[in-house]
């Protein structure tokens, strides 16, 4: 389900800019299919794993949700029917997975906390709509004692693209302030990492990978895609 959130996503981006009336009919016939199956795959606690519900024995985990619900919400965004429920279900979800100490664990069945989930938990929040409710700010307070060191204070806890795919769009929600505050010292790191050829390398999963994450993170507050749009 990792790359159907993440397919969701950017084909709702297409069908929103797309004016050929063929495409889009097309488009809309796949994220309507996408949207349902999404519903079938959601677990009976409101998450979702690698698979669907039925192909996993009902395993569901905390990243796996924020992709499908980001994908679901921008598919709304985009004008294709979603149901609330599903969505309602999967923010409880979220909810569940919290521990004492504020941040989300790994899965509704413990795992401890994670940094990296819970900076995805907070943009997966603000797509559902909820900006000031107490778990999102809850989940704010822990973001902001573990990642208060920025660019270099992510590296401790592994998975810092992830983070700051999520904890980036965050910021700029939060505001011009935060945002000015967050993003120079994040923005120097990444420029001064990349290599000649305009691709980055750094972390384990690979070029291509590490490259589409800080292309995005640079291009957050250029507003080109309604999803990361305030």
């Amino acid at each position: 389900t990792y790359g159907h959130g993440f397919s969701m996503l950017f084909l709702s981006q297409v069908f929103g800019e797309e004016e050929d009336a063929r495409r889009r009919e097309k488009l809309k016939e796949v994220l309507t299919k996408a949207v349902q199956f999404c519903g079938e795959a959601q677990t009976p606690d409101g998450g979702w794993g690698y698979v669907s519900a039925k192909d996993g024995n009902n395993f569901d985990e905390g990243s796996t949700c924020v992709t499908q619900v980001q994908g679901l919400r921008a598919c709304r965004n985009a004008g294709i029917p979603v149901p609330k429920e599903v969505i309602d279900r999967a923010v409880e979800y979220i909810r569940k997975c919290m521990a004492p100490d504020g941040g989300v664990q790994y899965s509704i069945r413990g795992g401890g906390s994670r940094p990296p989930i819970s900076a995805a938990a907070i943009a997966c929040l603000f797509n559902s709509g909820e900006y000031d409710n107490e778990t999102a700010q809850k989940l704010l307070k822990y973001c902001e004692k573990n990642l208060a060191g920025g660019a270099n204070q992510a590296q401790m806890f592994g998975h810092w693209h992830y983070t700051h795919l999520y904890y980036a769009q965050v910021q700029y929600r939060l505001g011009e302030k935060d945002w000015e505050k967050y993003f120079p010292p994040i923005s120097k790191q990444i420029m001064s990492q990349q290599k000649a050829n305009g691709s980055w390398a750094e972390g384990h999963v690979g070029p291509v990978y590490t490259t589409a994450i800080n292309a995005t993170i640079l291009l957050v507050d250029n507003g080109f895609l309604p999803i990361y749009q305030r």
